[in-house]
């Protein structure tokens, strides 16, 4: 089992090394007096510093908030730890963004995307390059943060946080025991479509 607590320390730990990301979050933290190490290595017990941390992600993507990507997002979510096959790597769908729509030539898979990036192809002729630096860290054996992934069941996964160490996984061909944590609730179909 796992938390919210754990899921949003997750979710934000993974924002904080994206170049999309990464530099928002960093301002939010600053103006909020806190230090990244709350992300880098949170300590879940604190009940404080949890506060803090969903109240960053509110200010940043609108968690609890039912707006910007957590719009409607359900309130009510079981979070689970979990290591993916292959397979289960190769069936979580990408959330419907107009970019990995794009990306993944219309799928929201990641091997598809995987495949255009191979071919040079690019989403909104937006660089490719994190995908291709972010694939040999992944083949050297360097550890990524948890994907947090979310579905009605874990059956049919849409990812929330990852989407670019997904497509690294897809380019080097989804190895087995990918790290991530999963959030069901019967009413996510609203979100996760």
């Amino acid at each position: 089992m796992s938390s919210e607590d754990e899921m949003v320390a997750c979710f934000l730990g993974g924002e904080l090394s994206s170049r999309r990301s990464g530099q928002n979050l960093r301002s939010h933290l600053a103006a909020a007096g806190q230090v990244e190490q709350s992300l880098t290595h949170p300590d879940l017990s604190d009940a404080g510093a949890n506060r803090a941390r969903r109240a960053l992600l509110a200010a940043t993507r609108g968690y609890g908030e039912n707006r910007g990507l957590f719009e409607n997002f359900p309130a009510h979510v079981r979070w689970t730890r979990a290591l993916l096959t292959a397979g289960e790597a190769a069936g979580v769908r990408y959330l419907d963004c107009s970019y990995w729509v794009e990306l993944s030539g219309g799928s929201r898979r990641p091997a598809d995307a995987a495949a255009r990036v191979k071919a040079g192809l690019r989403g909104f002729a937006v660089p490719n390059e994190p995908f291709v630096e972010a694939a040999p860290a992944l083949a050297r054996g360097e550890c990524f943060p948890p994907l947090v992934l979310v579905g009605e069941s874990q059956d049919d996964l849409v990812c929330l946080e990852g989407q670019l160490r997904l497509t690294a996984y897809a380019l080097v061909g989804f190895p087995a025991g990918i790290e991530c944590l999963i959030g069901t609730s019967p009413a996510m179909g609203r979100w996760a479509r």
